[in-house]
């Protein structure tokens, strides 16, 4: 079964002709070999470009081998661009390429149409794009949506969207029939690709300092964190000499591995950022579960970990809004409160503040998970979104409520 990766052939489709080196980013199995070389070839094909104008090399292929010499691939391919003008490289795993980088700004020069994917810890890194002075141009590839996997299956949306929030969606995890084989491949992705790369890339000697980390911060998805109190953690916890230092490096590893994203707090009366603590979101929902050996499946914690997932997909800048109040208490006196906007999401002149709310079984549960927005007194949409509502509705506040499935199902949502 082929899942059309939609969004990300659109990107490839919209970029082409840019005058950059276009590359294809992100977690290790999310499926960029699958786009660049079968679905994207395939669109190339049906907009008309001749198979002759197409040069494709998978330099992890045997046959391919000779071209992994920088001298050997170059000499072939500015011959191929004086037989063909007008040439498409689609090159995967291109890091086995020797000194790529210069290669295919040589061959860009040229006029070469190139499109690139790796699997390396260079490419597993945010700064891969400088390596290409300004002319790389990145797609940034995620798991499966909830709505692309949904489109596999197409039948019940709340047991397939429990089984999300359970095993992710990586696409060979998601097309595995069996919950064995699920957790067996999500188990083996984490411990022999996954950490091995971000152990190898940044020579980690103390690796069960990383894993320890790894095992808190998948405990505490939907939590506030520091380097400080991670070290407070480990000193009393793990009786570890850790210090702040390495910890903060640890975690700048797993960021830019894809492996988690950390989402800043925003004074949103205040218009300012607070530097500390942040939250931690994992790109993949199944390898956070497949870290705790499926033992802390929180519901809450799960949802917002996906509606995070989400909003980064469709493009916004996602911060934790944090509103300042003074409340009077029951002895008169005022006190000072922080109340917490889940999600700010802003995108040009948009901006949305979103509560996520698993449950909200009664009116009390309602007015605690909306104190915060009716704090906030500009005029940008406000949203809940709920494991269980019957269809989007404004309340007299003006306040939207709708269900998680609405949420991500439509990529439009927002603007119900």
């Amino acid at each position: 079964m082929e899942i059309q990766r939609q969004f990300y052939l659109n990107e490839l489709v919209r970029k082409q002709r840019n005058g950059f080196v276009k590359v294809i980013t992100g977690l290790r199995r999310c499926g960029k070999s699958y786009l660049l070389r079968t679905i994207f070839k395939n669109q190339l094909l049906l907009d008309g470009v001749s198979p002759e104008s197409i040069i494709e090399i998978a330099f992890d292929e045997r046959d391919n081998k000779p071209f992994c010499n920088p001298d050997t691939f170059y000499a072939f391919a500015k011959k191929r661009l004086e037989e063909v003008p007008k040439a498409v490289f689609l090159l995967d795993e291109i890091q086995l390429l020797e000194d790529f980088e210069s290669v295919l700004n040589g061959l860009l020069n040229k006029g070469a149409e190139i499109y690139a994917t790796g699997s390396n810890a260079k490419f597993l890194s945010k700064d891969i794009i400088t390596e290409f002075r300004g002319r790389g141009d990145e797609i940034h590839m995620m798991p499966l949506s909830f709505a692309e996997y949904f489109s596999i299956f197409n039948d019940d949306k709340v047991a397939r969207f429990q089984e999300y929030m359970l095993y992710g969606g990586l696409p060979l995890v998601a097309l595995s029939e069996l919950p064995e084989d699920k957790i067996a491949m999500l188990n083996s992705l984490y411990t022999e690709t996954y950490l091995r790369d971000i152990v190898g890339r940044n020579k980690i000697r103390k690796v069960s300092e990383l894993e320890n980390l790894l095992d808190i911060l998948s405990s505490s998805i939907g939590s506030l964190v520091n380097p400080e109190k991670l070290r407070k953690t480990f000193h009393s916890v793990k009786h570890s000499k850790i210090t702040t230092t390495t910890i903060t490096k640890y975690l700048t590893y797993l960021e830019d591995a894809y492996l988690l994203e950390a989402a800043q707090r925003y004074d949103i009366k205040g218009k300012a950022y607070i530097e500390t603590p942040q939250k931690y979101y994992y790109s993949d929902l199944g390898l956070r579960n497949a870290r705790l050996n499926f033992r802390q499946l929180e519901e809450t914690h799960s949802m917002e970990n996906i509606i995070y997932n989400e909003l980064r997909l469709r493009k916004y800048n996602v911060d934790i809004g944090q509103v300042t109040i003074h409340e009077r208490g029951a002895n008169g006196l005022y006190s000072r409160k922080q109340l917490e906007v889940d999600f700010v999401a802003n995108k040009g002149s948009k901006r949305y503040y979103i509560q996520s709310a698993y449950l909200i079984p009664d009116e009390v549960k309602r007015e605690q998970e909306i104190k915060s927005l009716l704090k906030i007194d500009d005029t940008f949409k406000k949203v809940v979104i709920t494991s269980h509502a019957p269809a989007p509705l404004y309340d007299e506040h003006g306040i939207l409520t709708m269900s998680i499935y609405d949420f991500l199902l439509n990529p439009n949502s927002l603007d119900f």
